[in-house]
């Protein structure tokens, strides 16, 4: 992933205020913690690399949006969502814990919560621990229609979060289907959520298409590093125009309806919005 990389939090508020300055809304931050366990209790540690950089964002950027991403798979040995027993992840022994790394992003002053796991009920259960604790202002954006996809790797690479034995087949959704992609985002709608989000997103832009129209919801949409990645090697060997790919899918991913995009070019393509 060109230009791409683990930062540390001073790095991180430069790359933020970059962003800034170049009009970007917002940012989402990933957490690879210094040591991992089997149930990811580094995920809800107040003074983990997510909370401390959610910290410092709200207190030298505070006009910029934190989301933050909520899942294990970056904290467990095992790089699976939730907690392993016998071979299988156990959904609803993981909702707990999802509950427990939503609110110590909100105690932080993250803004919205993502959740990426694709645990049934998780976007129940981070609701009712949000508003139990005083963060009824904490928006939820649900990772609500997430694929199986193989477009993934480099960020699973980056991150260090590949499943260690088998794969996320058993709760990601399989990409030939996409009535479970609407029966996903309804069950998420009905929990409680205040956004869905559609990932991948170039390949998947029937769902992002399908999502808007049936059901009004705001929609997000993440082109992922499989895709940043296809875009900036395809350009180093001089085979596309870099910029025009670019810009070129992030239109067509709006087109299709969304009102979010989550993108690794985001600084890069607010400062060609901003030129053009």
């Amino acid at each position: 992933m060109p230009g791409v990389s683990q930062t540390s939090v001073d790095e991180m508020l430069r790359d933020a205020e970059k962003a800034a300055e170049h009009g970007v809304g917002g940012v989402i931050l990933f957490g690879v913690p210094e040591t991992k366990d089997a149930t990811g209790s580094a995920g809800w540690d107040d003074n983990g690399a997510v909370q401390s950089a959610v910290r410092e964002l709200k207190r030298e950027i505070p006009e910029i949006v934190v989301m933050t991403d909520v899942c294990m798979c970056e904290y467990t040995d095992h790089g699976h969502c939730g907690v392993v027993r016998d071979g299988e992840v156990d959904n609803d022994a993981t909702l707990a814990l999802l509950a427990r790394c939503a609110l110590s992003h909100a105690r932080a002053g993250a803004d919205v919560v993502a959740p990426s796991d694709m645990m049934d009920g998780r976007v129940r259960a981070i609701r009712v621990a949000l508003d139990g604790e005083g963060f009824a202002a904490t928006a939820i954006l649900s990772y609500a229609a997430k694929y199986a996809s193989a477009y993934y790797g480099p960020f699973r690479e980056a991150a260090e979060s590949a499943p260690k034995s088998g794969d996320r087949r058993g709760y990601q959704m399989d990409p030939g289907n996409s009535s479970e992609a609407m029966r996903e985002v309804l069950a998420d709608i009905e929990e409680g959520t205040d956004a869905v989000m559609v990932k991948p997103a170039g390949p998947y832009l029937d769902i992002v298409s399908r999502v808007k129209n049936e059901t009004g919801y705001p929609v997000a949409a993440y082109q992922v590093s499989g895709e940043y990645a296809m875009i900036c090697a395809a350009a180093e060997r001089g085979w596309i125009d870099r910029e025009r790919v670019m810009m070129e899918s992030l239109l067509g991913i709006r087109r299709a309806g969304a009102d979010m995009i989550v993108t690794y070019f985001a600084t890069e393509a607010a400062r060609a919005m901003r030129v053009g």
